[in-house]
């Protein structure tokens, strides 16, 4: 676990990995749970019959935008800030969705930081992310990462 406190910690750690998460297992309850917090009920989703009929593999797909969420979850597996009064999430760059994440599929996450420095008295952090899904070759998403941690 890599513990960050301050711009200077996360600085230490740009051009470089800092993590690969364990494996998760994408069921279909939590592609439904997700479904249903996003209003997004496409039957590739949420209809197991019709997708085990007309899909490839035979099995709904996560959504592209669930994969994306995992993102702060899975890093959490390798890295803490600590000291932190608040996190605001800036936004994404380069988010690129690879490859499908099936359900039963196992997905995990390699993260490395691309920048880090002082903007509005906190840490501006750009981090890249890779999530991999168990035996394919490219990963399922790809995508930057942008936060604002504000140290106490």
């Amino acid at each position: 676990m890599i513990s960050i406190s301050s711009i200077e910690d996360a600085s230490q750690w740009v051009g470089q990995k800092i993590g690969t998460s364990q494996w998760h297992v994408i069921d279909q309850k939590r592609i439904d749970l997700f479904a249903e917090a996003t209003g997004d009920q496409q039957w590739i989703h949420t209809d197991t019959q019709r997708a085990a009929d007309e899909m490839p593999g035979g099995k709904t797909i996560a959504h592209g935008y669930l994969t994306l969420a995992l993102i702060p979850a899975l890093s959490s597996e390798f890295v803490s800030f600590d000291g932190v009064t608040r996190t605001i999430n800036f936004g994404c760059d380069k988010v690129r969705f690879h490859s499908m994440v099936c359900c039963g599929d196992r997905v995990r996450i390699h993260t490395s930081v691309k920048t880090a420095r002082k903007r509005a008295g906190a840490l501006y952090l750009v981090s890249s992310h890779d999530i991999e899904v168990e035996g394919q070759r490219k990963p399922a998403c790809s995508a930057d990462s942008i936060g604002l941690y504000f140290f106490d």
